[in-house]
Formats: C-alpha cells, structure tokens, sequence
C-alpha cells in the first residue's frame, strides 16, 4: 500500500491510494522488524492525519489487501506472549491508557517500566533459592545435616515474609490509584448531603432545597485527592416515608452504604448526633472492612452538638471551613499514607491477592509444626506459585483471556 518497504525505524512520507490508485491519505510509514519492535514481530505502522471517515478508508484498504481487524489487547498480549513484556507489565500499558490521575499515570509507567515486576522477580529469586535448601534436606536426609539451621533458613523466611508485606503494602496504595475509593454519603434528609456533594466536587451536581427529600436517588461525582480518585455518593436521606419513589431511593442509600469502601455519616455540628441519626446509622448495613467516617456539618451554625460514636469532622458545606481536614480523614480511612505516592506503581486487586495469598503460605510455613522441611516446601512452592500469577509464570488461558479483553481494540 505504501509502494515500497522503508528503513527500518525511520519515518517515511507516503500516500496511502485506494483500489483506482486515488489517494485516501498523505501520511507516513514506519517499519519495525521482529524482534525490535512492540510486539516482538514484524510490525508496519501507518499514520494518517487523523479523521473517523480518513482512517476508516485506510483501514478498509488494509483489510481488502489481506490485513485484519485487531482483537481487544492483541497487540499487548502478543508482546507478552513474545517475552516483550510480563503480564504485571502489560497490564500496565491499559493502566497508563485508562489513567485518571497524574499520579495514576506516573505509577501505571512505573509498572510498565518493571518497577513491580522487578520486585516479584527477586522476591522469586528469594524463594528459589530457599525452596532449593529446603528440599535438599528432603533428597539427601543421609547426609544428617541440620540445612535450616546451618543455612538460616527460617531467618531467611522471616525476611521473606517482611518484604512480602511491604511490597503488599505498596500494591494496596498502587490499587487504590487504580480503583479508586468508593464513598457513600448517609444521613438524615436536610443534614446537608447534597451541599457536601456540590462543595467536594466544586461544582452543582446535587439539587440542594430545604425540602425534605429532595434527593431521591443516588448522585455521583468523582474528584481527586492527592492524586487518588475518590468516587463520592450523595443518597437519599434515611426516614420513615410512605412515599414509593422516597422508598426506592432509601434502598439504594442501603446498597450503595453496603458497597462503599468508605462511608460518610453527615449529621448537624449544632445539634449533635442524636437518637434519629443513630437509628438511621443502624438501618444501614455496612461492609466488614468499611471505614465509617462521622461528618459534623454547619459547624458554622456552632460546634456545641455532642452524642458522636467517634470525633466527628466538623465543616461547613456553605462556608467550606473543615474540608481540608476531611479530605485527611478519607485519605486516612481509605489507606492511603503520607507520601505514598513516591514510587508507587499500579496494581489490581488480582495483584493484591496473589501477594497476599503467598505471604499467608511464607507464614503457614514459619509455623510449621516443629519445622517439618516437607510442609516448609510444600508452603514455598504455594507462595511461588501465587507470585508467578502476578508476572505471567504462572497463568491460565482463562485468565490471559479475562485480562487482555478489557483492553481496547488493537493495543
């Protein structure tokens, strides 16, 4: 299409003509041949000026000429299937694109550059190393040498463990980078949801009256704080109503309290925490590892309210007073620490739970009944398996499949 193949790895003017040999584009050609190149195999890249009908013309011609449309992620699950990438990495590549956040951004390029895949990698070494002495004791019992004792093997394993759950820890806040924090707000009609809402996102998204259930059903915006995209719920305040449209809106107040990784009780700074809002706390349910955060607003009213089940933020929707602190108290209870964002890189839960599964098998192993060297293996080898799921050592069809279907089409 481009008449002729160019130099490798240098930018070529052409024009890309149709089937009469009319021109569709003037653009240029770069040729980058197997292995250099992204996915490690002979790749052609055509760039155009851009264009829905331009491209599509384009791209039409290349399927006449015998190309084909590319899969969800078939670029990036070629590069990882070529050794180009490891499976930490290219799910990074889908990080970067779909990045929110600067911060976001700047810890999907970290993964992307290795930083995590660097860490499991010796954290393998690590564990091979460890498994190989272990399981020398197994093979050459004649030999009557004490192998944990004379190698320090359950020192070694002890430090193992440390720098699992530090590099747990990391994964956690590059999640929450990730994913982001889920924050439902919960009241009593007119305690001042809606206003919170509208002062968090710095714009009107919420309908604020004085009118007793106004908010019927649930209102999202999502703002960021420190770099980590927080999801805020405004809901429809807690009551008895007979009204079948209030009703509804109060069962989503429930289920959205019931998923929320962090949940903003907004009572009155004036008034205090009383029996009502107590009963409207209680007719929620809330997740085992929801953190329950207690909202004094109108504290520019007055702070004379007492009742609170914890030290309550005292703010002000109308005037903005206490959001600084507020917004400490959500990075707090969505586990998020003071300069966590210094060489942080992004993780999945999938991450998360592969590093967790394999610190719970390091420990399993510590505590092994009077060291037994069989079971002591037997737990290494589980932990090394869990870590090989997070790079790609380790992983199934299904779940190569499951991860690069969320890709967008072609990278």
């Amino acid at each position: 299409m481009a008449g002729a193949v160019p130099p490798p790895r240098r930018a070529v003017r052409a024009v890309f003509p149709d089937e009469n040999g009319e021109p569709i584009d003037d653009g240029l050609v770069l040729w980058f041949p197997g292995p250099a190149s992204y996915t490690g195999e002979d790749l052609l890249e055509l760039h155009g000026h851009g264009g829905v009908t331009v491209l599509s013309l384009v791209l039409r011609r290349c399927v006449a000429l015998g190309a084909r449309l590319a899969e969800p992620g078939e670029f990036t699950r070629r590069a990882f299937l070529n050794g180009k990438l490891d499976l930490a990495q290219a799910e990074a590549v889908a990080d970067l694109i779909d990045a929110s956040t600067q911060a976001g951004a700047r810890a999907a390029m970290r993964s992307l550059e290795g930083t995590f895949s660097n860490q499991i990698n010796s954290l393998n070494e690590e564990m091979t190393t460890l498994r190989a002495l272990v399981e020398a004791a197994i093979d050459f019992p004649e030999e009557d040498i004490d192998v944990l004792s004379r190698y320090d093997v359950v020192s070694r394993v002890s430090s193992l463990r440390t720098n699992l759950m530090e590099l747990s820890r990391l994964a956690g806040q590059g999640r929450l980078l990730r994913e982001g924090v889920t924050v439902a707000l919960v009241g009593r009609p007119n305690v001042g949801k809606s206003s919170l809402l509208n002062r968090l996102a710095g714009e009107a998204v919420a309908i604020v009256t004085d009118v007793p259930g106004t908010t019927r059903d649930t209102i999202r915006a999502s703002v960021a704080l420190e770099g980590v995209p927080f999801h805020f719920i405004d809901t429809a305040g807690l009551r008895e109503s007979a009204d079948p449209v209030e009703q509804i809106g109060m069962e989503r107040t429930r289920a959205a309290a019931g998923t929320a990784d962090v949940v903003v009780a907004v009572g009155e700074s004036p008034a205090g925490w009383s029996s009502d809002d107590q009963r409207m706390l209680e007719s929620i349910t809330i997740g085992e590892t929801t953190r329950v955060v207690f909202a004094a607003n109108k504290a520019d009213l007055g702070l004379g309210g007492v009742g609170w089940p914890s030290p309550p933020v005292h703010l002000s929707a109308h005037s903005g007073i206490g959001f600084d602190v507020l917004h400490a108290a959500l990075l707090d209870a969505a586990g998020w620490t003071d300069l966590a964002e210094e060489g942080v890189f992004m993780a999945r839960a999938r991450h998360v739970a592969a590093l967790q599964s394999a610190l719970y098998s390091v420990e399993r192993a510590l505590t092994t009944e009077g060291g037994q060297v069989d079971l002591i293996a037997e737990e290494l080898r589980h932990a090394q398996r869990a870590l090989g799921t997070i790079t790609g050592a380790f992983s199934a069809d299904d779940l190569l499949g499951v991860i690069f279907s969320r890709f967008c089409l072609g990278k």
